[in-house]
C-alpha cells in the first residue's frame, strides 16, 4: 500500500504552553482530534473515529514543542513502513507567532481530502484553545 506524506503549518493564537496538552494528553485529542482517546496502561492509545480505533505509541516528544505517534501495524507491510503522525508547535520569533506543523504519513490517497479533514480538525482545535 503506497503511503503519502502531507505537511502542512496552521497558526494558532495559543501559546505552547497552552496548546501541548491539547496535542499530547487523551483528554486534550479527544476534544479536537478524534471522537474518543484512551491510553492503556501499557501506553498505547487508542484513537476512535466513527466506531473504528486506531491504536499508535508516542514514538519521541519534547514537553511543550511536539508529539510524534507511531501507528501500531495492522499487516506485515505496515510493520516495514509504519503510519505516523507528529504535531510540532513551532515559534515565529520575529513575529511572535505560534505555529502547528502537522506531519501525517498515511495511506489515505486523496491529498485534497486530507488537507480538508485536518484543515477541519485545526479549525476545531482553534474553537478549542480560543486561538
Amino acid at each position: 500500500m503506497v503511503k503519502n506524506l502531507f505537511i502542512e503549518d496552521y497558526e494558532i493564537h495559543a501559546s505552547a504552553k497552552m496548546l501541548f496538552p491539547y496535542i499530547s494528553t487523551a483528554s486534550g485529542l479527544s476534544e479536537w482530534f478524534a471522537d474518543d482517546v484512551s491510553i492503556s496502561p501499557e501506553k498505547v492509545y487508542t484513537f476512535e473515529w466513527d466506531n473504528e480505533q486506531r491504536k499508535a505509541v508516542i514514538a519521541s516528544h519534547r514537553t511543550n514543542h511536539f508529539i510524534k505517534f507511531d501507528f501500531i501495524p495492522d499487516n506485515e507491510e505496515d510493520e516495514k513502513d509504519l503510519s505516523y503522525f507528529e504535531l510540532r508547535i513551532e515559534l515565529n520569533e520575529l513575529t511572535q507567532t505560534t505555529f502547528l506543523k502537522v506531519t501525517d504519513y498515511s495511506a489515505f490517497d486523496d491529498p485534497e481530502e486530507l488537507r480538508d479533514l485536518w484543515n477541519s480538525l485545526v479549525d476545531q482545535l482553534r474553537s478549542v484553545v480560543g486561538g
